[in-house]
């Protein structure tokens, strides 16, 4: 049971994280945004149908890094108390993206999964292409930037800005401090959807490539994650699902501030 528990809650981490890509046309987005601060998105957890815990996405007001200014994202995931008995989760990660989102300048997690936590930051030294990882404190040997490298969390900000077509590809390098991938995702198709609570949203179907997903997703034959994002040009998430060896998880939107 412990471990079922364990895996689900990973299993919705690990989804969440994987809003990550970009257009195929790796340096083309919108000039005006689909997001702005005030901006909070809301979402329930489900294993099949047992609640589990909820999420959120926001973005705070316009910061300073270095010097620069920057959009600030926030990702936050948190278990409900019947989970908490058996695998407490309260992940919190913030990212830090130049306003023209053209590439990431900080990118922090802190992870409290059971008993594993984690203190991540990662600087991007752009001056010398270089990315900077410490987990509390304690450094790594910094790696090779490639050019407009986006953290996870900011890539997802930065494919909302891209336009979606049935049948395209979506790319974009992306880089946690730690190695350095390609994050692809593909555009299935515009479907309709109904979410459990009756809303209904006009979407675009997209499955992110598998080929870097390690963990319960790697264990599973046919492991698969879906996600639906609106058709307009807002591009918001409103389904998260994603299929493993013990089931379903499911993540759905219940509330968005800040529209505009």
């Amino acid at each position: 049971m412990t471990d079922t528990i364990r895996h689900i809650l990973i299993n919705a981490t690990t989804t969440l994280l994987l809003l990550v890509a970009a257009h195929t046309t790796l340096w083309g987005h919108a000039t005006t945004m689909p997001f702005a601060p005030g901006e909070k998105l809301e979402y329930v957890l489900r294993w099949e149908n047992v609640p589990a815990g909820s999420a959120s996405l926001e973005v705070l007001p316009i910061t300073d890094i270095d010097g620069e200014k920057a959009y600030h994202f926030v990702m936050t995931v948190r278990s409900n108390r019947f989970i908490d008995m058996f695998y407490k989760v309260r992940d919190r990660i913030d990212a830090f993206s130049d306003i023209k989102m053209t590439r990431s300048l900080q990118y922090r997690k802190k992870q409290h999964e059971g008993r594993h936590k984690r203190d991540e930051v990662v600087l991007f030294d752009w001056q010398n292409n270089l990315a900077h990882y410490t987990n509390f404190g304690e450094k790594k040997e910094p790696i090779s930037l490639e050019e407009g490298s986006f953290d996870p969390l900011s890539a997802f900000y930065f494919t909302r800005t891209t336009p979606f077509e049935a049948g395209n590809e979506i790319q974009r390098p992306v880089t946690d401090g730690k190695k350095n991938v390609i994050g692809r995702l593909t555009i299935r198709d515009r479907e309709t959807i109904t979410l459990q609570d009756g809303r209904s949203f006009d979407t675009y179907r997209v499955e992110p490539e598998m080929r870097h997903i390690g963990g319960v997703f790697k264990e599973s034959d046919g492991a698969r994650i879906e996600l639906w994002l609106t058709a307009d040009d807002r591009r918001i998430p409103v389904r998260i699902r994603s299929k493993v060896v013990i089931g379903y998880f499911i993540g759905e939107l219940v509330s968005a501030e800040g529209e505009h």
